[in-house]
């Protein structure tokens, strides 16, 4: 073989691994797709024409052979399971006990993430082995497989011998997006990545696009370090991924602060947790506490209550919403689930349910996110009574005959549906809306039926006189119901937007578009172009947003608002452009602001906030206690401000 293609080859794998590195670790992408696929395809040729394959080389990443089994692993050193607190008191008992005899301890937090517990092996820079946890002293060796995951490193600048703990997960968007193109949904993530990891043919595991985030190195040759911090940043240094969430606290107070948050965020995280893991963070003090037979007892896994449980379906009925979309919701066997008892739970849509292959009178898990109603993830058991679950025909609330659009069935009746129309009184009503407190539900019942209020500019034709004929309505209740819909009338762009129920447009949207269009006027007659401008708006939601403006009704019912008294607070121009197109990310504890002060601020003055830094990031505001995406920052080049440097910026 010429020198010189041997060369190539190298350069194109050096290549290639760099920038899936900076794709599946950093989340920042530095060449396209189509590029990357042009070198990946030459370097494909070119190991079939020479047969010479590095042991690092992408093309490795999934094997054509189906396993017979999987072969024992001794792991070097042992793989401890980590006690387990459940409420404050025994967190804080552990936490003490510790500061009792090292009193200047700090501790670290991370995700307790739910998934498969992988060890990974290097020599020489090089990966192999990949191995699961097992029992601690005895796993599988998983090695094809885990050579599927992207976010795993084939090879790694350290050339010294290595052993990397950490968890194989499945992203909870990469859960869903498989689960919308397969015949046979998987139940859950946890499920997902056990079952790829452990299948034999490695092809399968790449298809279910997994992730590893490390956390742990049980056994390092001539290294040692001083932290939990320390060896955190070796492990980013090494190309794994760690993810975004590490902090460090030195007392239960802060340590339970950190965890209640997270608890509140979890839903939102694209993560399946259980939990938070504290670890002492000096390693020094780790080796005085030592170890029992099962747990170290320099970390605890304090667990939260779990968000997954099985149940019964026991009915099915179907809720018409404000744009006349049906959802078919299961009622269950009440079930607890994270100190709250579910006896509802989302199946979304038609094609859900057929997916799922959930029945009535059959088991069934479900999940349960902050705030949100609980959804069916999969058919845990069906039995000889299970009743398939019929399609509906028709519109329960005003017997419409319904239209297919895509994977929903919908009611076109949306002038004469009460259930719609009272759907779109709740929603303007709401607090990220116009923010009417005392009309709820019921409330909207009794003026649907009373009052004939069909439309939301009814609400603000209400006089005493009208309200005084409902039952329990008295002078109280009935001044404080007025005058919340008069305060109602002096309404900030971005609520307004949102309270007028546009299909596909969030509160996140209406900010973006608040922020783009300078007065309504401009909004209303808004180009699919100009809407297409503004980041995260695609045509679906463009359209949306257009065929909104284009029905009569909707115009009829704006002009009314205007003309009982509804005025439009704008942002002020004046500073809103400061920070146009610019986005930031915030980590750690700011010296005098909240987060959501912060949040404000960036907002007000026309830039946009993230959770997770990328290339596309400007800025990442920095206080104390800082995490991973400090880190991140750094190795991307992106500016690192302090709170004085961000409110300066703005005064400025």
């Amino acid at each position: 073989m010429e020198p010189e293609i041997k060369e190539k080859i190298e350069k194109l794998v050096a290549d290639l691994n760099k920038y899936n590195y900076y794709y599946h670790v950093l989340d920042s992408p530095i060449i396209a797709d189509k590029e990357y696929d042009k070198l990946y395809y030459e370097l494909v040729a070119l190991e079939k024409e020479t047969g010479y394959i590095l042991p690092d080389s992408p093309t490795q990443r999934v094997g054509d052979a189906t396993r017979e089994g999987f072969s024992k692993v001794h792991h070097e050193a042992q793989l401890f399971s980590l006690d387990k607190a459940q409420t404050t008191g025994e967190l804080a008992d552990w936490v003490n006990k510790v500061k009792e005899k090292y009193p200047k301890t700090r501790f670290t937090l991370e995700y307790k993430f739910d998934g498969l517990r992988l060890a990974l092996t290097y020599e020489n820079g090089l990966l192999v082995q990949g191995a699961t946890r097992g029992n601690g002293l005895i796993g599988e060796d998983v090695t094809a497989q885990v050579k599927t995951i992207r976010s795993v490193p084939l090879s790694i600048p350290f050339k010294g011998h290595i052993v990397v703990e950490g968890e194989g997960i499945m992203l909870l968007s990469e859960l869903e997006a498989y689960n919308k193109k397969t015949d046979g949904p998987l139940k859950n993530a946890r499920n997902a990545v056990a079952g790829a990891i452990r299948n034999l043919d490695p092809k399968v595991t790449a298809s279910r696009k997994l992730d590893f985030f490390a956390y742990g190195i049980p056994v390092i040759e001539g290294k040692t370090f001083a932290t939990q911090e320390e060896l955190r940043k070796f492990l980013q240094d090494n190309h794994f991924q760690t993810g975004d969430f590490f902090e460090i606290r030195d007392t239960v107070e802060g340590i339970e602060e950190v965890i209640n948050e997270i608890d509140r965020q979890r839903d939102v995280i694209d993560i399946l947790i259980d939990g938070v893991v504290i670890k002492v963070n000096e390693i020094a003090t780790r080796e005085k506490l030592g170890f029992t037979i099962r747990f170290p007892k320099w970390a605890l896994a304090y667990k939260f209550e779990a968000l997954e449980v099985t149940t019964y379906i026991r009915n099915v009925i179907w809720q018409v919403g404000r744009t006349g979309k049906l959802t078919p919701l299961a009622l269950l066997d009440p079930v607890d689930i994270a100190g709250a008892t579910i006896s509802r739970a989302t199946l979304n849509n038609w094609d859900d349910i057929l997916r799922k292959k959930v029945k009535i009178n059959s088991l069934v898990f479900i999940r349960r996110s902050n705030e949100v109603i609980p959804e069916i993830l999969g058919l845990a058991q069906d039995f000889p009574d299970s009743i398939e679950i019929k399609k509906i025909e028709y519109c329960p609330s005003c017997n419409t005959r319904l239209i297919n659009n895509g994977v929903n069935l919908f009611c076109p009746n949306r002038d004469e549906c009460p259930a719609q129309l009272k759907e779109r009184i709740i929603h303007f009503c709401s607090r990220d809306a116009m923010n009417i407190e005392g009309i709820r539900d019921k409330t909207i019942d009794l003026f649907y039926d009373k009052l004939n209020i069909r439309t939301v500019d009814m609400l603000y034709t209400l006089k005493s006189s009208d309200l005084e004929i409902l039952d329990n309505y008295k002078d109280k209740k009935i001044n404080n119901l007025l005058n919340s819909i008069e305060k109602s009338k002096n309404i900030d762009f971005a609520n307004f937007i949102y309270a007028l129920g546009i299909g596909n447009v969030g509160i996140k949207t209406a900010k973006d578009l608040a922020r783009k269009f300078d007065t309504f006027e401009d909004l209303s007659h808004a180009s699919l172009e100009e809407l297409n401008s503004i980041r995260d708006i695609g045509d679906i939601v463009a359209t949306s947003i257009i065929d909104y403006f284009n029905y009569s009704k909707n115009i009829e019912i704006i002009n009314n608002l205007f003309k009982y008294g509804v005025t439009i607070r704008y942002p002020n121009k004046s500073t809103q452009g400061i920070l146009k197109d610019k986005t930031f990310v915030l980590t750690g504890t700011l010296p005098n602001l909240t987060r959501a002060e912060a949040t404000k601020l960036i907002e007000d003055n026309g830039g946009t906030v993230s959770s997770s830094v990328s290339k596309l990031t400007s800025y990442v505001l920095a206080g104390e206690s800082t995490g991973s995406k400090y880190e991140k920052a750094k190795l991307l080049g992106i500016q690192i401000i302090t709170e004085d440097e961000f409110l300066s910026m703005i005064n400025n």
